[in-house]
């Protein structure tokens, strides 16, 4: 049986979710009906408009609305003009967080990992509540430790940057 993660989880500070989310299952069902999942192996935390690295640091624009929903939405954003990268937004309507998808069990990267579940544009905003396509799932998983690391690619942040706010399972 699944047991979707709820509201209350999202709806808390960036950096609780990023490490919670750790051993967490991701399930994507295609519109074939197949359905690809794996496991939440390394997740990258931002926290809202003070945080130099994050996209909210700039104020609500298109680009970044739907950070500034409450938690439990998809924040997607497409890199290199190839990659669309997975974010699932945190806390409270207007405190804008969120927390990167870096890797899977089986999915090396945050580029690679969007491709894996076959992520666009249309993600963008999706209510992981409700969403029949994408969802995330607690598998029970807890018997492992987290290694806290600098965040990567975000060296024009400055201390920011420094931050150990990226999170992975070992």
């Amino acid at each position: 049986m699944r047991v979707k993660l709820k509201k209350d989880f999202f709806e808390r500070d960036a950096l609780v979710v990023a490490k919670d989310l750790l051993g967490k299952k991701i399930v994507r069902i295609l519109p074939d009906g197949k359905i690809i999942e794996d496991i939440i192996t390394e997740t990258e935390a931002y926290r809202g408009e003070d945080d130099l690295a994050c996209h909210a640091s700039k104020g609500k624009t298109e680009r970044t609305k739907a950070m500034y929903r409450p938690g439990g939405v998809v924040y997607v954003y497409l890199i290199y003009g190839t990659y669309w990268l997975l974010n699932v937004v945190t806390s409270k309507k207007n405190i804008p967080q969120a927390v990167l998808i870096r890797s899977l069990k089986n999915v090396e990267g945050p580029g690679r990992t969007g491709r894996f579940l076959q992520l666009d544009k249309s993600f963008y905003g999706e209510d992981l509540l409700i969403s029949s396509r994408i969802f995330l799932e607690d598998t029970g998983l807890k018997n492992f430790r987290i290694s806290r690391l600098s965040r990567i690619g975000v060296n024009y942040a400055g201390t920011w940057a420094k931050k150990k706010w990226r999170f992975k399972m070992i």
